[in-house]
Protein backbone atom coordinates (compact mmCIF):
# COMPACT_ATOMS: atom_id res chain seq x y z
CA UNK A 1 0.00 0.00 0.00
CA UNK A 2 1.11 3.40 -0.95
CA UNK A 3 -0.10 5.16 2.29
CA UNK A 4 2.17 2.94 4.16
CA UNK A 5 5.00 3.34 1.99
CA UNK A 6 7.34 6.09 4.06
CA UNK A 7 6.50 4.26 7.37
CA UNK A 8 7.82 0.56 6.14
CA UNK A 9 10.67 2.29 4.37
CA UNK A 10 13.71 1.61 7.30
CA UNK A 11 16.65 4.00 7.66
CA UNK A 12 19.72 2.16 7.14
CA UNK A 13 22.42 4.49 7.86
CA UNK A 14 22.47 7.84 10.10
CA UNK A 15 22.20 10.41 7.64
CA UNK A 16 18.87 8.24 6.37
CA UNK A 17 17.81 8.92 10.20
CA UNK A 18 18.07 12.13 9.71
CA UNK A 19 16.71 12.39 6.74
CA UNK A 20 13.86 10.42 7.74
CA UNK A 21 13.30 12.61 10.80
CA UNK A 22 13.32 15.89 8.72
CA UNK A 23 10.62 14.40 6.25
CA UNK A 24 8.77 14.35 9.18
CA UNK A 25 8.80 17.80 11.05
CA UNK A 26 7.17 20.63 10.52
CA UNK A 27 9.50 22.60 7.97
CA UNK A 28 7.83 23.24 4.82
CA UNK A 29 11.17 23.17 2.88
CA UNK A 30 13.85 20.35 2.97
CA UNK A 31 16.55 19.90 1.68
CA UNK A 32 18.57 16.55 0.88
CA UNK A 33 22.00 16.91 -0.49
CA UNK A 34 24.54 14.03 -1.28
CA UNK A 35 25.81 11.76 -3.28
CA UNK A 36 23.84 9.23 -5.95
CA UNK A 37 22.74 6.45 -3.75
CA UNK A 38 22.42 7.54 -0.74
CA UNK A 39 18.16 7.41 -0.79
CA UNK A 40 17.63 10.44 -1.00
CA UNK A 41 14.96 10.19 -3.92
CA UNK A 42 13.74 7.34 -3.15
CA UNK A 43 13.34 9.01 0.85
CA UNK A 44 11.19 12.16 -0.15
CA UNK A 45 9.13 10.49 -3.22
CA UNK A 46 8.29 7.60 -0.63
CA UNK A 47 7.50 10.19 1.62
CA UNK A 48 5.49 12.04 -1.58
CA UNK A 49 3.69 9.16 -2.32
CA UNK A 50 2.55 8.20 0.96
CA UNK A 51 1.06 11.71 2.57
CA UNK A 52 -1.03 12.06 -0.88
CA UNK A 53 -2.39 8.50 -0.65
CA UNK A 54 -3.31 9.56 3.40
CA UNK A 55 -4.48 12.37 2.06
CA UNK A 56 -2.20 15.38 3.79
CA UNK A 57 -1.58 16.58 0.24
CA UNK A 58 -3.94 16.82 -2.90
CA UNK A 59 -1.11 15.60 -4.90
CA UNK A 60 2.32 15.26 -5.45
CA UNK A 61 4.22 17.28 -8.15
CA UNK A 62 7.52 15.57 -9.44
CA UNK A 63 10.11 17.89 -11.09
CA UNK A 64 13.23 16.96 -12.63
CA UNK A 65 15.25 17.91 -15.43
CA UNK A 66 15.91 15.06 -18.08
CA UNK A 67 19.46 15.37 -19.48
CA UNK A 68 21.30 12.71 -21.55
CA UNK A 69 24.40 11.64 -20.15
CA UNK A 70 26.15 11.06 -23.45
CA UNK A 71 25.39 14.47 -25.35
CA UNK A 72 24.44 16.53 -22.64
CA UNK A 73 21.41 17.50 -24.46
CA UNK A 74 18.48 18.24 -21.98
CA UNK A 75 14.72 16.79 -22.67
CA UNK A 76 11.86 19.07 -21.97
CA UNK A 77 8.22 18.86 -22.19
CA UNK A 78 7.92 21.06 -25.02
CA UNK A 79 10.65 19.76 -27.22
CA UNK A 80 9.82 16.09 -26.37
CA UNK A 81 6.47 15.44 -24.50
CA UNK A 82 6.34 11.64 -24.90
CA UNK A 83 10.00 11.42 -24.16
CA UNK A 84 9.96 13.77 -21.08
CA UNK A 85 6.60 12.12 -19.20
CA UNK A 86 7.82 8.09 -20.42
CA UNK A 87 11.78 8.98 -18.70
CA UNK A 88 9.96 10.60 -15.56
CA UNK A 89 7.78 8.05 -14.68
CA UNK A 90 10.58 5.07 -15.68
CA UNK A 91 12.33 7.29 -13.01
CA UNK A 92 9.90 7.03 -10.56
CA UNK A 93 8.64 3.59 -11.09
CA UNK A 94 12.63 2.79 -10.63
CA UNK A 95 12.82 4.32 -7.38
CA UNK A 96 10.09 2.27 -6.27
CA UNK A 97 10.67 -1.05 -7.50
CA UNK A 98 9.39 -3.41 -5.43
CA UNK A 99 8.06 -1.28 -2.49
CA UNK A 100 4.83 -0.36 -4.42
CA UNK A 101 3.27 -1.74 -7.60
CA UNK A 102 3.68 0.32 -10.96
CA UNK A 103 -0.23 0.04 -11.30
CA UNK A 104 -1.02 2.18 -8.61
CA UNK A 105 1.61 5.08 -10.14
CA UNK A 106 -0.24 4.43 -13.12
CA UNK A 107 -3.74 5.22 -11.28
CA UNK A 108 -2.71 8.27 -9.54
CA UNK A 109 -1.54 9.84 -12.73
CA UNK A 110 -4.93 9.43 -14.32
CA UNK A 111 -6.55 10.74 -11.05
CA UNK A 112 -4.45 14.11 -11.24
CA UNK A 113 -2.76 13.13 -7.99
CA UNK A 114 0.31 12.31 -9.42
CA UNK A 115 1.89 15.28 -11.57
CA UNK A 116 4.75 15.21 -13.57
CA UNK A 117 5.85 18.69 -14.26
CA UNK A 118 9.31 19.99 -15.97
CA UNK A 119 11.33 22.62 -14.17
CA UNK A 120 11.74 24.98 -17.63
CA UNK A 121 7.38 25.27 -17.59
CA UNK A 122 6.70 26.33 -13.59
CA UNK A 123 6.17 30.38 -14.62
CA UNK A 124 2.22 31.29 -13.79
CA UNK A 125 1.30 28.02 -11.37
CA UNK A 126 0.47 27.81 -8.27
CA UNK A 127 0.41 24.44 -5.99
CA UNK A 128 -1.98 24.31 -3.09
CA UNK A 129 -2.10 21.44 -1.20
CA UNK A 130 1.00 19.91 -3.30
CA UNK A 131 4.15 18.01 -1.68
CA UNK A 132 6.06 19.34 -4.60
CA UNK A 133 9.93 17.12 -4.99
CA UNK A 134 12.54 19.34 -6.96
CA UNK A 135 15.34 16.11 -7.78
CA UNK A 136 18.67 15.97 -9.58
CA UNK A 137 18.41 19.89 -8.52
CA UNK A 138 22.67 20.22 -9.65
CA UNK A 139 21.22 20.53 -13.19
CA UNK A 140 18.58 23.88 -12.51
CA UNK A 141 19.84 26.95 -12.52
CA UNK A 142 19.23 28.10 -9.04
CA UNK A 143 16.58 30.47 -10.09
CA UNK A 144 14.43 27.20 -10.76
CA UNK A 145 14.53 26.47 -7.13
CA UNK A 146 13.52 30.21 -5.97
CA UNK A 147 10.55 30.33 -8.84
CA UNK A 148 9.01 26.69 -7.28
CA UNK A 149 9.08 28.15 -3.52
CA UNK A 150 7.54 31.11 -5.20
CA UNK A 151 4.91 28.99 -6.52
CA UNK A 152 3.98 27.26 -3.27
CA UNK A 153 0.48 27.81 -2.24
CA UNK A 154 -1.69 26.56 1.15
CA UNK A 155 -0.48 23.95 2.74
CA UNK A 156 2.07 22.92 0.12
CA UNK A 157 6.13 21.81 0.82
CA UNK A 158 8.97 21.44 -1.25
CA UNK A 159 12.00 18.91 -1.53
CA UNK A 160 14.75 19.79 -2.86
CA UNK A 161 16.97 16.81 -3.62
CA UNK A 162 20.54 16.85 -5.54
CA UNK A 163 24.22 15.88 -6.06
CA UNK A 164 26.67 18.87 -5.61
CA UNK A 165 30.02 17.41 -5.48
CA UNK A 166 30.21 14.28 -7.99
CA UNK A 167 26.83 14.67 -10.75
CA UNK A 168 27.65 18.98 -10.32
CA UNK A 169 28.22 20.52 -13.99
CA UNK A 170 31.91 21.28 -14.74
CA UNK A 171 31.33 24.74 -15.15
CA UNK A 172 29.93 27.42 -12.87
CA UNK A 173 28.25 26.92 -9.62
CA UNK A 174 25.41 24.25 -9.87
CA UNK A 175 22.03 24.34 -8.42
CA UNK A 176 22.24 21.80 -5.96
CA UNK A 177 25.36 23.79 -4.03
CA UNK A 178 23.03 27.39 -4.53
CA UNK A 179 19.65 25.19 -3.18
CA UNK A 180 21.58 24.08 -0.16
CA UNK A 181 22.83 28.06 1.01
CA UNK A 182 19.74 29.43 -0.10
CA UNK A 183 18.16 26.83 2.09
CA UNK A 184 20.17 26.66 5.14
CA UNK A 185 19.32 30.28 5.55
CA UNK A 186 15.62 29.87 5.81
CA UNK A 187 13.49 29.58 9.06
CA UNK A 188 11.66 27.29 7.33
CA UNK A 189 13.61 25.14 6.07
CA UNK A 190 15.82 21.83 7.27
CA UNK A 191 18.82 20.68 5.59
CA UNK A 192 20.30 17.36 5.22
CA UNK A 193 23.62 16.29 4.19
CA UNK A 194 24.28 12.42 3.28
CA UNK A 195 28.29 11.90 2.55
CA UNK A 196 29.85 8.64 1.56
CA UNK A 197 29.10 6.55 4.58
CA UNK A 198 25.43 6.99 3.79
CA UNK A 199 25.73 5.07 0.41
CA UNK A 200 23.82 1.93 0.75
CA UNK A 201 22.55 1.20 -2.96
CA UNK A 202 25.83 -1.34 -4.69
CA UNK A 203 27.66 0.41 -6.82
CA UNK A 204 27.45 3.46 -5.87
CA UNK A 205 30.42 3.84 -4.11
CA UNK A 206 32.61 2.18 -6.93
CA UNK A 207 30.49 4.54 -9.13
CA UNK A 208 31.23 7.56 -7.00
CA UNK A 209 35.12 6.77 -7.03
CA UNK A 210 34.98 6.43 -10.88
CA UNK A 211 33.26 9.67 -11.03
CA UNK A 212 35.63 11.41 -8.99
CA UNK A 213 38.86 9.81 -10.79
CA UNK A 214 36.78 11.58 -13.91
CA UNK A 215 37.18 14.25 -12.26
CA UNK A 216 40.30 14.60 -11.59
CA UNK A 217 41.73 13.25 -14.99
CA UNK A 218 39.81 16.15 -16.55
CA UNK A 219 42.10 18.53 -15.04
CA UNK A 220 44.22 20.93 -17.05
CA UNK A 221 47.60 20.39 -15.96
CA UNK A 222 49.79 23.05 -16.20
CA UNK A 223 53.66 22.94 -17.29
CA UNK A 224 55.30 21.61 -14.13
CA UNK A 225 52.91 19.39 -13.50
CA UNK A 226 52.86 17.60 -16.83
CA UNK A 227 56.65 17.52 -16.71
CA UNK A 228 56.66 15.60 -13.38
CA UNK A 229 54.04 13.29 -14.91
CA UNK A 230 56.31 12.90 -18.20
CA UNK A 231 59.39 11.97 -15.41
CA UNK A 232 57.29 9.75 -13.62
CA UNK A 233 56.28 8.03 -17.22
CA UNK A 234 59.83 7.42 -17.56
CA UNK A 235 60.61 5.96 -14.04
CA UNK A 236 57.26 3.87 -13.43
CA UNK A 237 55.62 3.48 -17.04
CA UNK A 238 53.52 0.82 -15.47
CA UNK A 239 51.81 2.96 -12.73
CA UNK A 240 48.39 4.23 -13.63
CA UNK A 241 48.85 8.25 -12.64
CA UNK A 242 45.48 9.76 -12.57
CA UNK A 243 46.38 13.15 -11.89
CA UNK A 244 49.37 15.29 -10.85
CA UNK A 245 48.80 18.76 -8.48
CA UNK A 246 51.78 21.12 -8.15
CA UNK A 247 51.59 22.73 -4.45
CA UNK A 248 54.22 25.43 -4.81
CA UNK A 249 52.56 28.09 -5.38
CA UNK A 250 49.62 27.04 -2.34
CA UNK A 251 52.80 26.49 -0.14
CA UNK A 252 54.02 30.13 -0.55
CA UNK A 253 50.37 31.77 -0.50
CA UNK A 254 49.96 30.16 3.04
CA UNK A 255 53.52 30.37 4.08
CA UNK A 256 53.04 26.31 4.93
CA UNK A 257 56.02 24.21 5.58
CA UNK A 258 56.48 20.30 5.73
CA UNK A 259 53.78 20.15 3.28
CA UNK A 260 55.06 18.41 -0.10
CA UNK A 261 55.90 20.37 -3.31
CA UNK A 262 54.19 17.92 -5.63
CA UNK A 263 51.31 15.31 -5.30
CA UNK A 264 50.80 12.45 -7.69
CA UNK A 265 47.26 10.64 -7.67
CA UNK A 266 47.76 7.07 -8.82
CA UNK A 267 44.79 4.49 -9.22
CA UNK A 268 44.00 2.63 -6.73
CA UNK A 269 46.20 -1.07 -7.08
CA UNK A 270 48.97 1.29 -8.70
CA UNK A 271 50.27 2.82 -6.20
CA UNK A 272 53.19 0.06 -5.59
CA UNK A 273 53.99 0.30 -9.07
CA UNK A 274 54.58 4.30 -8.59
CA UNK A 275 56.65 4.31 -4.88
CA UNK A 276 58.75 0.71 -5.91
CA UNK A 277 59.46 -1.80 -3.52
CA UNK A 278 62.19 -0.24 -1.57
CA UNK A 279 60.82 3.30 -2.51
CA UNK A 280 63.68 3.67 -5.71
CA UNK A 281 61.17 5.13 -8.01
CA UNK A 282 59.50 8.26 -6.55
CA UNK A 283 63.31 8.89 -4.96
CA UNK A 284 64.38 9.23 -8.67
CA UNK A 285 61.22 10.88 -9.67
CA UNK A 286 62.10 13.50 -6.73
CA UNK A 287 65.52 13.88 -7.71
CA UNK A 288 64.86 14.38 -11.49
CA UNK A 289 61.95 16.91 -10.32
CA UNK A 290 63.73 18.37 -7.77
CA UNK A 291 61.21 18.62 -5.63
CA UNK A 292 59.80 16.95 -2.74
CA UNK A 293 56.80 14.22 -3.71
CA UNK A 294 54.20 12.48 -2.17
CA UNK A 295 52.00 9.58 -3.79
CA UNK A 296 48.50 8.79 -2.76
CA UNK A 297 46.43 6.13 -4.46
CA UNK A 298 42.56 7.09 -5.34
CA UNK A 299 39.98 5.50 -3.03
CA UNK A 300 37.11 7.19 -0.83
CA UNK A 301 39.24 6.85 2.42
CA UNK A 302 40.27 11.04 2.47
CA UNK A 303 42.03 10.81 5.59
CA UNK A 304 44.72 9.13 3.14
CA UNK A 305 44.95 12.47 1.13
CA UNK A 306 44.87 14.75 3.75
CA UNK A 307 47.79 12.20 5.52
CA UNK A 308 49.46 13.06 2.26
CA UNK A 309 48.84 16.14 2.00
CA UNK A 310 49.17 17.76 5.76
CA UNK A 311 52.32 19.36 6.71
CA UNK A 312 52.07 17.74 10.41
CA UNK A 313 52.98 14.07 9.84
CA UNK A 314 50.96 12.85 12.65
CA UNK A 315 47.81 14.60 12.24
CA UNK A 316 45.95 12.09 10.88
CA UNK A 317 46.28 9.82 13.78
CA UNK A 318 43.59 12.56 15.28
CA UNK A 319 41.45 12.32 11.93
CA UNK A 320 38.23 11.03 13.71
CA UNK A 321 36.33 11.21 10.49
CA UNK A 322 36.27 12.86 6.66
CA UNK A 323 33.20 13.33 4.85
CA UNK A 324 31.40 14.87 2.33
CA UNK A 325 28.71 17.52 3.37
CA UNK A 326 27.27 19.38 0.61
CA UNK A 327 30.21 20.80 -1.69
CA UNK A 328 32.59 20.45 1.47
CA UNK A 329 35.19 18.07 2.61
CA UNK A 330 34.35 17.95 6.09
CA UNK A 331 37.04 16.85 8.67
CA UNK A 332 36.67 16.15 12.15
CA UNK A 333 39.67 15.91 14.60
CA UNK A 334 39.73 14.88 18.41
CA UNK A 335 38.94 17.16 21.25
CA UNK A 336 42.27 19.28 21.52
CA UNK A 337 43.31 18.79 18.03
CA UNK A 338 41.73 21.39 16.07
CA UNK A 339 44.65 23.67 16.21
CA UNK A 340 47.48 21.40 14.80
CA UNK A 341 44.78 20.41 12.31
CA UNK A 342 44.12 23.87 11.12
CA UNK A 343 47.22 25.58 11.78
CA UNK A 344 48.28 29.15 12.45
CA UNK A 345 45.68 31.75 11.56
CA UNK A 346 43.80 28.85 10.14
CA UNK A 347 46.81 28.50 6.76
CA UNK A 348 47.14 24.98 7.19
CA UNK A 349 43.35 24.13 6.66
CA UNK A 350 43.46 26.64 4.15
CA UNK A 351 46.05 24.68 2.16
CA UNK A 352 44.45 21.66 2.13
CA UNK A 353 41.33 23.46 1.20
CA UNK A 354 43.52 25.15 -1.76
CA UNK A 355 44.70 21.82 -2.77
CA UNK A 356 41.12 19.35 -2.27
CA UNK A 357 39.26 22.54 -4.59
CA UNK A 358 41.67 21.87 -7.38
CA UNK A 359 41.68 18.34 -7.23
CA UNK A 360 37.75 17.62 -6.25
CA UNK A 361 36.16 21.04 -6.27
CA UNK A 362 36.10 20.68 -2.55
CA UNK A 363 36.27 22.91 0.69
CA UNK A 364 37.45 21.80 3.86
CA UNK A 365 36.00 22.49 6.67
CA UNK A 366 37.45 21.40 10.16
CA UNK A 367 35.27 20.70 13.01
CA UNK A 368 35.71 18.95 17.10
CA UNK A 369 34.49 15.69 17.69
CA UNK A 370 31.65 16.46 20.28
CA UNK A 371 31.48 19.99 19.72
Amino acid sequence: MLADLFDSLEPRTAGQRELKKALLSQKDLVGAFGPTGTGKSLFALSYGLAAVERGKFRRLVISRPIVDVVTGKEITLFSEPKSYVEHSSQYLADIISGLAEPSSLHQLLSSGKLLLADPHFLRGRTFDEAIIVLDDAQSVPAETIVEIITRMGRNSRLIVAGDPVFQRPAEGRDGATLAREILLGEETAVVVDLGLKDMVRPGAQRGAKLLLELIMRKRALNEEERRVKEIVQVHAPDADVITVLSLKEAKRKWEVEGAPDVLIVAKEGYLGRLIGSGGERIQAIEREAGARVRAVQLTLDFKEFIRALHPVSWIHKHIVDADIAGNSLVVTVSKGNVGPMVGQRGNYARFLSDAFSKLMGLEVKVEERGR
